[in-house]
This record gives structure tokens, C-alpha cells and sequence, in this order.
């Protein structure tokens, strides 16, 4: 994957759409002092370097009702298990990230359930794949959650 270089403009526009994505293209025109049109450029020239992956609603999941948040470390006794995992584990709805990890353990998955049975039972699909173990931990509270920190491009390289 290589990494895109952004200008004061790109990094300035990024900070505006990670606090609001729904921002109007116009009033980034502005707050950037260029056109309209550079900033429709610009944006779309982030998309297609894949630097923009869309844009999205953040739900509350407790406030649909899926009141544990947990995060399972998994370890594969058997490389060969590996894709046999990673589609397994594609394919339960409760988990919404998975991230090859360093360490102990091999995989860990971050997963939302209503209650403890409903927890349980996603334990369960998830030990369906042969030749793991698993560590889980449930998450009491969310202290925060942010972006990547644009802002500290500017410090780390100017002429990022």
C-alpha cells in the first residue's frame, strides 16, 4: 500500500469532513479559501488514493439495545486454520472488527451482543473453527473514540 502525500489544503479539508462528513463542499470551499470546484478535485483525488473510504452514520449500539461490547483474542493452535478462520469469522454478524495482532495471541475481534446468552452463543460460533483458544474480555465503558490524529501529520512530516 503506498502512502499518499497530502498538502495543507488535503489535511485542512480532512479535518472538516472527520468532524462533520456531512459538511457542505461549499462552505470547506470557503473555510479553505479556494473554489468549489478544487475542493470536488481534491476529495475525489482522496477517494480514489483510497484516503477517503466513504463516509458513514455512527450508531450507539447501546442504544439499540446491544449493551455488551467485548473483544475476543484468538490464538491459532494450527496455521493451517488461518483462512478458515478469517471466513468464519467474516461470516458472524456480531463481530464488527477483526485485526491481526502481535503478541500471545494471533487474531483479536471486537464484537457487540444484547446480553450474556446472546454473548455465549457468538463465543460459541466463534470456537466452531478447530484449533484455537480464546481470551474475552468485556469492555465496562467506552472512554473515547476519534479518528486518526491528522493533526499530528503536521508536527511528524510538514510536507506530508
Amino acid at each position: 500500500m503506498n502512502k499518499v502525500t497530502l498538502d495543507a489544503t488535503d489535511r485542512k479539508i480532512l479535518r472538516f469532513l472527520v468532524k462533520n462528513a456531512r459538511m457542505p463542499f461549499l462552505e470547506i470551499a470557503r473555510e479553505c479559501g479556494i473554489s468549489g470546484a478544487a475542493i470536488h478535485q481534491r476529495i475525489k483525488k482522496l477517494e480514489d488514493a483510497g484516503v477517503i473510504q466513504g463516509s458513514h452514520m455512527a450508531v450507539d449500539p447501546r442504544m439499540l439495545g446491544f449493551d455488551i461490547c467485548a473483544f475476543v483474542n484468538i490464538r491459532l493452535r494450527d496455521n493451517s486454520y488461518s483462512t478458515t478462520l478469517n471466513e468464519r469469522l467474516k461470516s458472524i454478524p456480531e463481530i464488527v472488527e477483526c485485526h491481526t495482532i502481535t503478541g500471545n495471541y494471533t487474531v483479536m475481534v471486537k464484537l457487540y451482543c444484547v446480553d450474556n446468552d446472546h454473548l455465549m452463543n457468538t463465543l460459541n460460533a466463534i470456537r466452531t473453527v478447530p484449533g484455537i483458544a480464546t481470551e474475552t474480555y468485556i469492555s465496562l465503558a467506552e472512554s473515547f473514540k476519534r479518528e486518526p490524529p491528522i493533526d499530528c501529520l503536521d508536527k511528524i512530516d510538514p510536507i506530508r
